[in-house]
């Protein structure tokens, strides 16, 4: 309490977990200062930490050991030092995506991230390099990133820009604080180009949009017709003629609007799902989807960038761990002759601590 206030270090409550395991304490420091000192205390004490922001990817991955303490994240908000001719700005990590894009929107600006997770944070963001559709033509969040100032596990704070010898971004073991990241500027107008696709073998059949393109989205649904979207900005004049030549191009069925699917940069999965991380050359990708659904013997919906070849498919909980691992084994031995990659991404609590899952840096 000495060192977030009485109001702002608490016992946990049942919402309080990670991975089905209840927490013992919730800290909610409102300082790097502060973060620092919890971090020292529990090392003294031997108590594991682990930090929240919105809580949205906190059960993802390999199971923890145990949750002594929450660190969350909530109170480190906000931005400053925003530079808008060096299209510059240092946030706090525990300030939503969201609010930030708010922010910057109104000065004509954009962080050029769109993480599916609809309630991250920019340090769950980083933490974990979430890319959403614009890592195809706007690259993955850390690559927007100039420096982060974080706590590491023994309570001291840093900086670093993961260049002569620092840590990058996949290195920190500790809690991000803040972090300067780049801007740019915001388009002046986007289309969403639709095709409805029948089946992953159509997506070879559909020619390629332009390269400048700012991203390819395909939905796949498991059962009936799923659809392939791109994205196209720039000036209103150059997003105008670049989506009516790629109707043309994309022919019977392809139009255009100014508001995404709704499905468009979120996950396909929920709670009670297993999500798989899928990556291929985009060539390959329809044979990694059959192969996934003949081993598995049920619809797979898939989501996530035609563009890319990564993609997250869906598998549902009530399957089991065993013959999960079955199918996530058999479609490896299916990629290796194709250089592709098939990881565990999340599942529910029950399932969770029987399966290989994801480190946290092969989550995207």
């Amino acid at each position: 309490m000495d060192i977030c206030g009485p109001d702002y270090a608490r016992p946990a409550r049942s919402i309080d977990a990670v991975g089905g395991q209840r927490a013992e304490h919730v800290a909610i420091p409102a300082t790097a200062q502060a973060v620092g000192d919890i971090l020292r205390l529990a090392a003294d004490e031997g108590r594991s930490v682990v930090p929240r922001g919105s809580g949205s990817k906190i059960n993802w991955g390999a199971p923890r050991e145990s949750v002594d303490l929450l660190l969350d994240t909530g109170r480190l908000n906000g931005l400053w030092n925003h530079d808008v001719g060096a299209r510059t700005v240092e946030v706090a990590t525990g300030t939503p995506v969201r609010a930030l894009q708010a922010a910057l929107a109104l000065r004509g600006q954009r962080l050029p991230v769109d993480p599916p997770s609809r309630t991250a944070t920019v340090g769950g963001m980083l933490a974990v390099n979430e890319c959403g559709p614009l890592r195809q033509s706007l690259h993955t969040p850390a690559e927007h990133v100039d420096r982060v100032s974080y706590v590491d596990a023994a309570g001291h704070s840093a900086e670093s820009d993961g260049e002569q010898g620092r840590p990058g971004l996949a290195e920190i073991a500790g809690v991000l604080t803040s972090a300067v990241v780049r801007l740019q500027p915001l388009p002046l107008a986007r289309r969403w180009v639709t095709v409805p696709v029948a089946s992953p073998a159509t997506l070879l059949k559909i020619p390629a949009p332009e390269p400048a393109t700012a991203a390819l989205e395909v939905d796949l649904p498991g059962e009936g017709a799923g659809a392939l979207v791109a994205l196209i900005e720039g000036d209103v004049a150059e997003v105008a003629d670049r989506s009516a030549r790629l109707i043309a191009a994309w022919g019977r069925g392809a139009s255009a609007a100014s508001t995404a699917p709704l499905w468009w940069g979120r996950y396909p999965f929920g709670p009670a799902d297993v999500a798989l991380r899928l990556s291929a050359a985009p060539v390959d990708l329809p044979a990694m989807l059959y192969s996934l659904a003949d081993a598995s013997g049920v619809p797979v919906p898939v989501r996530g960038s035609a563009g890319l070849g990564n993609v997250h498919a869906v598998l549902p909980g009530v399957l089991g761990a065993e013959r999960i691992e079955g199918i996530v084994e058999s479609l490896r031995h299916v990629q290796m002759a194709r250089g592709g990659r098939a990881v565990l991404v999340a599942a529910p609590a029950e399932l969770a601590a029987g399966l290989e899952m994801a480190a946290r840096q092969d989550y995207f």
